[in-house]
């Protein structure tokens, strides 16, 4: 029978915009698992008490945000139009079906005035980790550190060229001190210093001078920011560092682990690329007692030559032993911390693999080693143990994949801000969206019951040894009458309430066999 759907778009009802959200809405799983009013405590000095206009509820600002960051809204503006429309958003921010949304413009004008230069952003993302810490959802014993490049808001043809001095290595002075040491230790005298000012030429953006041209592999050029970011084997951020796209992952690899230490504490083990595979990185790794699990590089010798692994290393005469069995001896160490060694010209003059070994008009086969070469050799030698071939194998599923939703869900893969001031700012908020996002979900669904399965957990032990005592020698008698019994050998926090549903069927089934009484309730 045809018909026809009433017009009810102008009749008046009484309802609340509670009853309008559904109830597994992800809006409510976050407001379930998280009090935003800590909010207040960390912006109470950035308001007059008792002077100026009433100001917009600071925690709707951060909201507001959250709500852009956890949907991957383009911009602020795009937010507000949102909000309008949305019941949920709505409910989220406490506002009513009618009341006035914020102007766009609004957090705009609050962080200028009132945010800019402060750590708020990172004491809340700081703030929901520790709350996924406090549920125990964080598993920090492996932790990934990577980073990933973002668009910037600038125009790649608008630039100029400058010269600008290079930036002395970080661990420059640690460096000099070693190879003074190790020259002493070879009966060489120590290595004067010398103030020498090396410069490179950068292009810099007219649109946004703090973003870095970006010129990898075939990617193409644009000024972006790198994210350097680390996560723990669950997924949750532990922290971030943006910088420009010209900033080596290396260079911000000891300030990511800082901040792991001081969120979470010192982990077993650390996954990194390729890039961060260089002596100083591993021998950090090393010196703070932690397992490096690094990938498989290619020895990067010309075609047709022989690769440095043939030349064997003998640490008690320190030389180098080829494949011809001659010995290259100890020169010098140089100032880039690299120690020279040199073979007998004279030996090499008629060696059959000369045309394989070097291509030195002096017949001289040189190799260099690092001083602090033998980290990276005990990494090699720890890549092929199971654990670490496990956790590196665990980088795709956990840092990658932060960063592919960070991209795809989150709406980073290009920003619309500008300054790096600003983009810290936004990396904390969306990673800590991220975290939140992930800690609901996991809440919701551990907490799907309305019962607190962990507070019923000491009465399951008391089952088991029961089960275990009186019961198990039942099961041989219970098998000829074909009975199906359910008996649990194993009772695990994760299903204990599953668990506890088969054994009370299973002693229904017993008590059955002996014609007792079961009084019957209702789950």
């Amino acid at each position: 029978m045809l018909s026809k759907k009433q017009d009810a778009r102008h009749q008046i009802e009484f309802v609340s915009i509670d009853q309008l959200v559904p109830k597994d809405h992800l809006l409510r799983k976050i407001e379930r698992v998280i009090d935003f009013s800590f909010i207040y405590d960390l912006v109470k000095d950035k308001y007059s008490e008792d002077h100026g206009r009433p100001s917009i509820d600071p925690v709707v600002l951060i909201k507001i945000l959250f709500i852009q960051y956890l949907f991957g809204i383009p911009s602020i503006r795009r937010t507000i139009s949102e909000i309008k429309t949305n019941v949920a958003y709505r409910w989220f921010l406490g506002y009513g079906l009618t009341e006035e949304i914020p102007h766009f413009s609004t957090f705009s004008q609050n962080y200028i005035r009132r945010f800019k230069g402060t750590d708020i952003f990172e004491k809340i993302f700081t703030k929901i980790l520790e709350e996924a810490i406090r549920h125990g959802l964080v598993n920090a014993e492996e932790v990934f550190i990577d980073s990933t490049h973002v668009k910037a808001s600038a125009n790649k043809k608008k630039y100029t060229k400058e010269i600008i001095e290079k930036e002395a290595r970080t661990y420059q002075e640690k460096l000099e001190e070693e190879i003074n040491k190790d020259r002493e230790a070879h009966g060489k005298k120590p290595l004067k210093k010398i103030k020498t000012i090396k410069t490179k030429e950068v292009k810099v953006s007219k649109t946004d001078p703090d973003s870095g041209m970006l010129n990898k592999n075939e990617k193409e050029k644009c000024f972006a920011y790198s994210f350097h970011t680390a996560c723990d084997k669950n997924g949750f951020v532990l922290g971030v560092k943006v910088t420009a796209a010209n900033v080596h992952d290396s260079v911000m690899f000891e300030e990511v682990l800082e901040e792991v230490e001081k969120r979470v504490g010192k982990p077993k083990a650390i996954a990194v690329d390729a890039g961060y595979k260089n002596p100083y990185i591993l021998k950090t790794i090393f010196d703070k007692e932690i397992i490096p699990a690094v990938p498989y590089t290619r020895p990067m010798t010309k075609d047709g030559f022989m690769k440095k692994y043939q030349y064997v290393y003998d640490e008690y005469y320190d030389c180098y032993i080829c494949p011809q069995n001659e010995i290259l001896t100890y020169v010098t160490t140089n100032r880039e911390g690299y120690r020279e060694y040199k073979s007998n010209p004279e030996k090499c003059r008629n060696c059959p693999l000369r045309e394989k070994c070097t291509q030195s008009k002096d017949y001289t086969k040189r190799i260099f080693r690092h001083i602090w070469e033998g980290y990276v050799e005990e990494a090699e030698h720890l890549r092929h143990t199971p654990y670490c071939k496990e956790v590196y194998e665990r980088r795709k599923e956990t840092i990658e994949r932060v960063f592919a939703d960070m991209k795809e869900k989150h709406g980073l893969r290009w920003t619309t801000l500008r300054g790096k001031e600003k983009l810290s700012m936004q990396a904390m908020l969306v990673f800590a969206a991220m975290n939140l996002k992930k800690m609901a979900t996991w809440l919701w669904r551990k907490g799907i019951s309305p019962l607190d399965t962990l507070n019923f957990y000491p009465l399951f032990g008391v089952l088991k040894k029961i089960l275990s005592r009186y019961i198990q020698p039942l099961f041989s008698k219970l098998g000829k009458q074909g009975l199906k019994f359910c008996f649990v050998n194993k009772l695990s926090k994760r299903n204990n309430l599953l668990l506890l549903f088969h054994s009370i069927k299973s002693l229904k089934n017993i008590l059955s066999l002996f014609s007792l009484p079961i009084v019957e309730e209702s789950p």
